[in-house]
């Protein structure tokens, strides 16, 4: 009889069925003064309890089903305020807050939003009518929550009214992004296009494509399944169920439409992978369920519930399979950690969840640490009374981790974020008035008051040291990046192939192509060089039809040597104008091509010229004779040229010069000729330099010819100035880039081609034009004849000291019998030397003068 009397009177502390609220204070969760209120919204308990099917009277009931989490969210709020009171944000200003338990019905969160809206300082709690709310003094200034979407969307359409800002931190619904619809709702967490996105991302990376869904009846379930579902598709994702749930625990089908997605689970067993849009109470029921029935799956946990410790502290909850959820960024909860560790110092007068939890507290006092978040959930199934007289023993919060132990990182952070945003607010409106009196502002100035200026168009975000991410500082977009939104938290990047912006873009802009264009100055001046160059030609052309008979002319090799030389000038002169204009394949394949086989044409020419040279005025007979096995004027040209035909045609067919767009700078596109293969581009240009090295060394044999007759001198030179042109072009042409590229190679044709056009037949025609009395047979053959004499006689001295060492080495060491008889002939030998000496010299210089005047 005692213990029963013990039971009785512990159930009369705690439980009371008495009726709702009688007075507005009665419905205030917690409440604290200040010069500005800010209002706050949280799903304290679980559900509103109602002993009917439906309500019979509009009146507000008790809730029951206490929420340890969401407990701490309103701590989180209340701490962040007083963490702003107690700096210098709100120099002097002291914000008081008002926040009230929704019992997770839309109901209870509308009763709240009336009383936020309700006029300040006045007898009775009423919301004026008014056609014009811009200078109303509502109760409070800004309003932080709800945590659910359903309830914020709700709460914004009345608080829309007032433009009063509503900040959430945990209401993701996409739908609640639309500033038509919802004006003055802001929140701290990303909307579900981004969670279902990243949801749909990672089924797929894991190779599932056969999926369930379980979602709930209202909004936000519906609103995320639809979401979800086009995300799927876009991934090619497959649903193959869709279950939904009543949106709240009051409704009695609830445990009916939960047995009945287990039903559907199990009949598809193909299923393995479930998303779940679930808040934390559905999700505990429907685990728990599962876990009874022996269901293992992965689910998918939506940020509703993924860290909640009440799904994670499910008996035997690891048999389930495996949970994959999304969760919101966390902050630093140190600050938030100390005050748990002292909350048994905080006065709970006007805070009655805390006085809720004592007791509740209490009433487990001797239950294990596993076991006490079931007690608390149990005895927080019927309504309690609030004796608010009663003080709370300390030594009831000695098992502080156990609060720490509940807290979701994720949503703390956000409840800071939400807070201090608004604080930031407020102080930027306080500048320039007095705050401390009630009507210094109107709510809906806040909603132009920010933490940091807002980022325009062409600007990102860029965090800064605090850990909130309502404060940042405005950084413009770099090069080919570009923003088109205010405050985007990233630039977005041009495609650099096709596309760029300048710094602090809002746009991306086509890149313009660029070629050597023939409007071009630097264009135009090589054109006209060219032309230049090929009016030269034709003059020259003229001058040698004109003297075909001189004997400038003829020894030049005839006309025939003439034309084919000149006609190869004309052809390098005339290849400039393929490096011009807009790159088309023919050009691309024929500048390179026609380049180098007339330019080897014209070096195959001069190498026979030079050859033939050093054979007319060579006086070494082993010389003479190889040169002569040597000298085939046709089949050399044919041979040299044949090859470099051979080489192009390779590169043609193998690997042939095609017209290309280089986008590697930043703002233009290069139309250019990609030359195909650079190892057939480098043999064609490497053949050519040895030819022109064994016609520089020919023509260096032959370089101490007739002063009037020098053409191996100017070959000499004319080779020179071709090797220093292509030396330069190599490290100029591989450093260049852009539409001037072409222009290098140009320049070098140009100037290899005016050096040896220049070097071979300018020096003829001034004998022809301004020396016409040694351009005669008569003079020529004088000229031959004085040369071949003065290199004849040097010739026969060569050899007269040859023929002296040798008589000097038969000579030494005679015996003393034949150097007596020496000494008796001594001038004897002298005399005969010099006399046939003489004589040699006469023939040989007549008989090389004959040959050499034959040859040229």
């Amino acid at each position: 009889m005692a213990l029963l009397i013990i039971v009785i009177t512990c159930f009369v502390i705690f439980l009371d069925t008495s009726q709702s609220c009688h007075t507005p204070d009665d419905f205030v969760a917690v409440t604290s003064p200040g010069h500005i209120m800010i209002g706050g919204l949280f799903a304290i308990h679980e559900k509103m309890l109602s002993s009917d099917d439906h309500p019979r009277r509009p009146q507000i009931q008790k809730c029951v089903g206490f929420e340890i989490s969401v407990f701490l969210q309103t701590l989180a709020m209340i701490h962040s305020i007083e963490m702003i009171n107690n700096s210098t944000l709100l120099s002097g200003v002291k914000l008081g807050y008002e926040i009230y338990d929704t019992c997770t019905e839309v109901t209870a969160a509308m009763a709240a939003t009336l009383r936020f809206l309700s006029k300040l300082n006045c007898s009775r709690e009423t919301v004026i009518f008014q056609c014009d709310y811009s200078s109303y003094m509502p109760r409070v200034k800004a309003v932080v929550g709800a945590g659910y979407s359903e309830i914020s969307m709700a709460v914004s359409r009345m608080l829309n009214l007032q433009l009063m800002p509503q900040v959430s931190y945990g209401s993701t619904a996409e739908i609640l992004s639309d500033k038509i619809r919802f004006p003055s709702f802001l929140r701290t967490v990303p909307s579900d296009f981004y969670q279902t996105k990243a949801m749909a991302h990672l089924i797929r990376q894991s190779g599932w494509n056969w999926v369930g869904a379980i979602t709930t009846d209202d909004d936000y379930g519906r609103l995320a399944l639809n979401t979800f579902a086009t995300q799927a598709a876009a991934n090619n994702v497959c649903i193959a169920f869709k279950e939904v749930l009543p949106a709240f625990l009051s409704d009695n089908t609830i445990d009916v439409r939960i047995n009945q997605t287990l039903e559907k689970i199990i009949a598809e067993a193909q299923v393995n992978v479930i998303v779940v849009f679930l808040r934390k109470f559905h999700v505990f029921n429907l685990f728990t369920k599962a876990i009874e029935r022996k269901i293992s799956k992965i689910w998918i946990a939506s940020d509703n519930w993924s860290t909640a410790t009440k799904i994670i502290s499910i008996p035997n909850v690891q048999k389930l399979g495996k949970v994959v959820g999304f969760t919101f960024r966390r902050g630093n909860m140190s600050s938030f950690h100390s005050f748990l560790q002292t909350l048994h110092l905080y006065p709970n007068d006007n805070n009655k969840p805390l006085h809720e939890f004592a007791r509740l507290f209490s009433a487990c006092e001797y239950v294990k640490d596993g076991d006490l978040s079931q007690c608390i959930s149990n005895y927080s199934q019927a309504t309690l009374t609030y004796d608010t007289t009663k003080t709370i023993e300390n030594h009831l919060f000695k098992r502080n981790d156990f609060l720490w132990h509940y807290t979701e990182p994720g949503l703390i952070h956000s409840i800071q974020l939400a807070v201090f945003a608004l604080g930031h607010a407020i102080r930027d409106l306080c500048q320039d008035r007095n705050c401390r009196k009630p009507g210094a502002f109107q709510p809906w100035e806040q909603i132009l008051s920010k933490c940091s200026t807002e980022c325009s168009p062409g600007q990102m975000k860029k965090a800064t040291g605090s850990q909130h991410s309502c404060c940042y500082e405005c950084v413009s977009c770099p090069e080919n990046h570009y923003s088109n939104e205010t405050d985007m938290d990233h630039c977005l990047l041009c495609n650099n192939e096709t596309h760029w912006a300048p710094v602090s873009s809002t746009a991306c802009f086509e890149k313009e192509v660029e070629y050597l264009d023939w409007d071009d100055s630097l264009a135009l001046l090589l054109i006209a060089l060219s032309l230049l160059g090929i009016a030269f030609v034709l003059a020259i052309g003229i001058i040698f039809t004109r003297n075909l008979k001189t004997p400038v002319v003829k020894s030049s090799g005839g006309l025939a040597v003439c034309y084919v030389m000149l006609i190869c000038h004309a052809l390098n002169f005339a290849s400039a104008a393929f490096f011009i204009g807009e790159p088309q394949d023919f050009e691309c394949k024929t500048r390179q091509t026609l380049f180098g086989v007339s330019f080897t044409l014209c070096v195959s020419c001069i190498l026979t010229k030079s050859l033939k040279i050093l054979l007319a005025f060579s006086f070494d007979p082993k010389l003479t004779k190889f040169l002569k096995c040597l000298y085939k004027p046709v089949p050399i040209v044919l041979t040299c040229t044949g090859i470099q035909v051979v080489i192009c045609t390779l590169w043609l067919v193998l690997a042939a010069p095609t017209v290309e767009e280089n986008v590697s700078l930043p703002r233009v596109i290069i139309l250019e000729c990609e030359e195909g293969s650079a190892l057939a581009f480098g043999t064609m240009l490497g053949y050519i330099s040895v030819l022109a090295f064994i016609c520089f060394v020919f023509a260096f044999k032959g370089r101490k010819l007739p002063e009037n007759y020098n053409e191996a001198k100017f070959l000499t030179f004319g080779m020179l100035i071709y090797f220093i042109a292509w030396i330069t072009f190599i490290p100029v042409y591989t450093t260049t880039f852009g539409k001037y590229l072409p222009a290098v190679e140009i320049i070098v044709i140009l100037i290899s081609n005016y050096g040896i056009l220049c070097c071979t037949f300018f020096p003829k025609c001034y004998i022809i034009l301004c020396k016409r009395k040694t351009n005669t047979k008569s003079a020529f053959l004088q000229m031959v004849y004085n040369y071949s004499a003065h290199s004849v006689d040097s010739l026969a001295l060569s050899h007269v000291s040859l023929d002296s060492a040798s008589h000097d080495t038969a000579t030494t060491n005679p015996s003393p019998a034949k150097m007596a008889a020496c000494q008796n002939h001594n001038q004897l030998p002298v005399q005969v030397l010099a006399h046939t000496g003489t004589e040699k010299t006469m023939k040989v210089s007549k008989t090389w003068h004959q040959k050499r005047s034959s040859s040229i």
